[in-house]
C-alpha cells in the first residue's frame, strides 16, 4: 500500500512535502557543520532543534563522547540543540588547550540557567575581569587563613577524631557514609571561613549542606568592602557565589573521591591490606597521620592518586568559552564557541597510561616502588580554571583516607555478592553503592 493511497494530497502539498524533505535531507548531511567554511572541528550529521542529543546517552555522556571522538578525531564538534560545541579528548589535546592556549580557552560558557541564577558572579562561573579579581581574592584568603599550612592540617586532624567517633558508633554494621563525609568536608570550610566546625548532626548545620543559598548570610555583611563603589567587583553577589562555589565544590569533590577509595579498598581487599602496613610500618597504629609521612608513604600515595583518577570526579570538566577567535590543531574556533575539555579522556588516555580501564596503583610507582608525578594526572582540571581549592584537597584527602585505613578495616556488607563499581549521573561521578562496613581494628 502506497503512502499516496493512505492520504488524498493534492499537487501543491506533495510539492511542499518533497520540498521539506529536501531541506531535511539537505540539514541532516551538512550535520552541525554551521561553521564549515570557517574549517570548523568535524561532528556527526545534526537533526534540526536537537542536534546531536539523539545520538548521545545522557546517562553515559563521556563514554559517548570518547567513542565520537574515535571517528572524528581529538578535536571534533557536536550540536546541542542550536548550540555548536567544541570537544577536547585525550592529554596531548586538552592540555595544549588549557595550558599553552591558557588564555584563548580560560573563559566560562555563558549557559542561560547559570546566567540566570549566578549572573557571572563568583569563581565557577564568573567571567572576564570579575572572575580574574575573585579567583586572585580567594586563592590570597585562603592562603591568610592557613590553606596549605600547619594551621589547617590542625583543623583536617581534629576533624578526623570526629569521623572516627562517628564510625565507631555503627559498630562494624553497613551505613550509608555519604551525608558523614559531606559535613566533614563541609566542616573544613566552615572553620576557614567561619572560625567553627558543626556537629554532624546539628540541625543548622544539616540545613547549611541542604540549603546553601538560603543560609549564606553566616558568612555575611560585616566583612564587604567596596558595596558603594558601583564599578567594583568586591560586592554582595561577588562574595555570596564565591563562598558557594567553596562549599559546594570544596565539599562535594572530597567527599565523593573519599568515598570512591572506601569502595575501592572494599572490592580490592589486598591493597587495602598493603596501605594499612606501609601506615603502621611508617606511622604506626596511634599516632596520627600528617603531612609530612606523605613522601614516606609511596604506596599509600600512588593509591590515593589512583582513586581519584579511576573514581574520575568532574569527566565532563565545567563547560569553558573562547575568548577569542581561535586557530588550534588546524582548526578555526570563533569567539564564543562553548568548549568541553573532557578530563575523562585524559585520566584514561590508552595513549598515556598502562592499564587505563583497571585501578592500578602501579600507574604513579617506579620500578622501585617509589611514588612517581604524572603530568597526565589532571584530576582538578588545568590551567587558568584549576581548581582553586586543590592544595586544601590534596591535604584533605589524604590525611582522611590514611587516617580511617589506619582505624579502620573496611568490608564488604554481608548480604552483598559481588560489589559493583558502577557510578552515578550528576554534577560529580559518584559511586552508586552507598554503604560501607567500617570495623575497628
Amino acid at each position: 500500500m502506497s503512502i499516496l493511497s493512505v492520504f488524498s494530497l493534492d499537487s501543491a502539498t506533495l510539492r511542499l512535502f518533497a520540498a521539506l524533505t529536501i531541506i531535511l535531507l539537505v540539514y541532516f548531511n551538512t550535520g552541525s557543520k554551521s561553521h564549515g567554511t570557517l574549517n570548523f572541528p568535524p561532528g556527526p550529521p545534526a537533526l534540526p532543534v536537537i542536534g546531536n542529543l539523539h545520538m548521545l546517552d545522557l546517562k553515559k555522556m563521556r563514554e559517548s563522547l570518547m567513542k565520537l571522538s574515535e571517528k572524528y578525531g581529538t578535536v571534533f564538534s557536536i550540536k546541542l540543540g542550536f548550540t555548536d560545541v567544541v570537544v577536547l579528548t585525550g592529554y596531548e589535546t586538552v592540555n595544549d588547550a588549557l595550558v599553552k592556549h591558557a588564555e584563548e580557552f580560560c573563559g566560562r560558557a555563558h549557559v542561560p540557567i547559570f546566567e540566570a541564577t549566578v549572573k557571572g558572579h563568583g569563581i565557577v562561573f564568573g567571567h572576564g575581569e570579575s572572575w580574574k579579581q575573585m579567583r586572585r581574592f580567594t586563592l590570597t584568603t585562603l592562603r591568610d587563613f592557613g590553606m596549605g599550612r600547619k594551621t589547617i592540617e590542625d583543623k583536617i586532624i581534629e576533624e578526623t577524631e570526629f569521623l572516627i567517633k562517628m564510625f565507631d558508633s555503627y559498630k562494624g554494621q553497613p551505613f550509608n557514609l555519604t551525608s558523614k563525609l559531606n559535613a566533614a568536608a563541609a566542616n573544613i570550610i566552615c572553620s576557614i571561613l567561619l572560625g567553627d566546625r558543626f556537629d554532624y548532626e546539628d540541625e543548622r548545620f544539616v540545613r547549611i549542606l541542604k540549603r546553601l543559598s538560603e543560609n549564606i548570610q553566616l558568612a555575611g555583611s560585616p566583612m564587604i568592602r567596596e558595596s558603594d563603589n558601583p564599578n567594583s567587583y568586591f560586592n554582595e553577589n561577588n562574595l555570596m557565589f564565591t563562598v558557594i562555589n567553596l562549599f559546594a565544590t570544596g565539599m562535594e569533590t572530597t567527599s565523593t573521591t573519599i568515598r570512591w577509595g572506601m569502595l575501592l579498598m572494599m572490592k580490592y581487599p589486598e591493597i587495602q591490606k598493603k596501605v594499612h602496613e606501609e601506615i603502621i610500618r611508617v606511622i604506626g597504629s596511634d599516632q596520627s597521620p600528617r603531612t609530612q609521612d606523605q613522601k614516606s608513604l609511596s604506596y599509600t600515595d600512588a593509591v590515593i592518586h589512583e582513586i581519584q583518577k579511576f573514581g574520575d570526579i568532574l569527566p565532563l570538566n565545567f563547560l569553558h568559552e573562547t575568548t577569542v577567535d581561535t586557530n588550534f590543531k588546524g582548526f578555526f574556533i570563533p569567539k564564543g564557541t562553548h568548549v568541553i575539555p573532557l578530563l575523562s579522556s585524559v585520566l584514561y588516555d590508552k595513549t598515556q597510561w598502562e592499564k587505563p580501564n583497571e585501578f592500578n596503583p602501579s600507574h604513579f610507582l617506579d620500578a622501585e616502588g617509589k611514588f612517581v608525578k604524572r603530568d597526565t594526572f589532571m584530576p582538578f582540571s588545568a590551567g587558568r580554571r584549576t581548581c582553586a581549592g586543590e592544595t586544601l584537597a590534596k591535604m584533605e584527602l589524604f590525611l582522611f583516607f590514611t587516617t580511617l585505613v589506619q582505624k579502620f578495616k573496611f568490608q564488604v556488607p554481608p548480604d552483598v555478592s559481588e560489589l559493583g563499581l558502577e557510578s552515578g549521573v550528576g554534577g560529580t561521578s559518584f559511586p552508586k553503592y552507598l554503604y560501607v562496613c567500617a570495623v575497628r581494628r
